[in-house]
């Protein structure tokens, strides 16, 4: 089993409060991190029906099995059962006696805010990062397209299934199941079509308008369909940073994937030779960049301070690192040989903001500290522990 960064978080909140839920998109590894740390814990799995059926039938009779607590996992899928759990923390007021886990964060965040607010803590568990990955070995070693085509799901990695088997199973699985569950989609086919187009756009402004003429569907369709996608953990919006420095700046989030190996998979890229050339292999780097920096928060239970900024003149910078107290600028380049272009949109920034430090986080292999305040740093520092922390 890789360790997980996660770890020393989890424990932490299982110390301060009631309840933990961690959550996070199927096959990113909550079971098997929640069942390592907490051995002692009846394992529950709410996926099975006649388990499931029980505790929607007898709520109180289920829960009275445990009476030190339980792992209760996919507990999205009986959310009458919070309710009850509620009382059982209240009377009992022991810390991190239920460890529950969802892949669905809209339902579950919707009932543990009607029933648990206060008594249960979050942590949101993301398929591997490169630090879990790689910082256990030499980071020299990482291949670029390789890390790209594999993503970070945990089956992948620890089982070494190939992403051409594994991902088309996945999406199946999950359309045929999760979108079914949030919300009654009628043309599975058509949804599917609708996130191998998104796909296409991971790294770039989302613009509702022309997706929906694309995929034959209204605005308010695209619209739920991309609120499904996010709250099950497959995308997420990076909003544009609020300061906009006297700039009329663009308003509309830019999408990403959580995972580059299901981004690419959907993309029908299925060996390294064919990212080589690919088109889109900038917004797949620039996609595996954003997710790994994330993954660096939510392992940490820490919010994320993201954004991006771009002027109504194209003027963008892919990052806006957001420290309340500073801000700090990033660049984000596939290319392995650092170019004076680089450095425009940044340079432009910083005059603009009137921040002395910025980062351009690159493909290649050297850093360099320039004196206009930038630092270039190789990706490979992404499995540095506190890099861009």
């Amino acid at each position: 089993m890789i360790p997980r960064a996660a770890t020393e978080k989890l424990l932490q909140l299982a110390s301060l409060f009631r309840a933990v839920a961690v959550i996070g998109p199927r096959q990113s590894g909550k079971t098997t991190l929640v069942r390592s740390l907490f051995k002692d814990k009846p394992y529950v799995s709410l996926e099975d029906p006649d388990t499931r059926q029980y505790a929607l039938e007898d709520p109180r009779g289920f829960l009275g099995n445990y009476p030190d607590g339980a792992i209760l996992d996919e507990v999205q899928r009986t959310p009458d059962l919070f309710s009850y759990l509620q009382g059982i923390l209240d009377e009992r007021n022991r810390m991190g006696e239920f460890i529950l886990t969802g892949s669905n964060n809209f339902l579950l965040q919707q009932n543990i805010t009607q029933s648990l607010a206060g008594r249960v803590a979050y942590l949101q568990l993301l398929p591997f990062s490169l630090q879990e990955l790689y910082n256990r070995d030499a980071p020299e070693l990482m291949k670029q397209d390789t890390v790209l085509l594999q993503g970070g799901y945990p089956p992948l990695h620890d089982h070494g299934i190939p992403p051409m088997d594994w991902f088309p199973n996945y999406l199946r699985t999950y359309i045929e199941r999760d979108v079914r569950q949030i919300k009654n989609v009628t043309d599975l086919i058509v949804f599917e079509r609708f996130v191998r187009l998104l796909a296409g756009r991971s790294g770039q402004e989302l613009n509702i308008t022309p997706l929906a003429v694309e995929v034959g569907v209204d605005i308010k369709t695209i619209q739920s369909w991309i609120g499904i996608l996010e709250s099950s953990f497959i995308i997420f919006l990076l909003r544009p940073h609020f300061k906009n420095f006297n700039k009329t700046i663009v308003k509309r989030p830019k999408i990403y994937f959580y995972d580059t190996g299901l981004v690419c998979s959907l993309l029908g890229i299925t060996q390294e030779k064919q990212l080589e050339t690919h088109p889109l292999r900038g917004n797949i780097f620039e996609t595996c960049v954003v997710s790994d920096l994330i993954k660096k928060r939510t392992n940490n239970g820490r919010e994320i301070n993201l954004y991006y900024w771009r002027d109504k003149t194209g003027r963008e910078v892919d990052l806006v690192i957001d420290n309340v107290d500073h801000l700090t600028p990033v660049e984000i380049k596939s290319g392995k040989t650092v170019h004076t272009d680089f450095f425009k949109n940044l340079l432009y920034w910083m005059e603009l903001s009137d921040t002395k430090n910025g980062f351009v986080l690159y493909g290649g292999d050297q850093n360099q500290s320039r004196s206009s305040g930038i630092q270039v740093s190789s990706w490979r520092d992404l499995t540095l522990e506190n890099f861009m922390s």
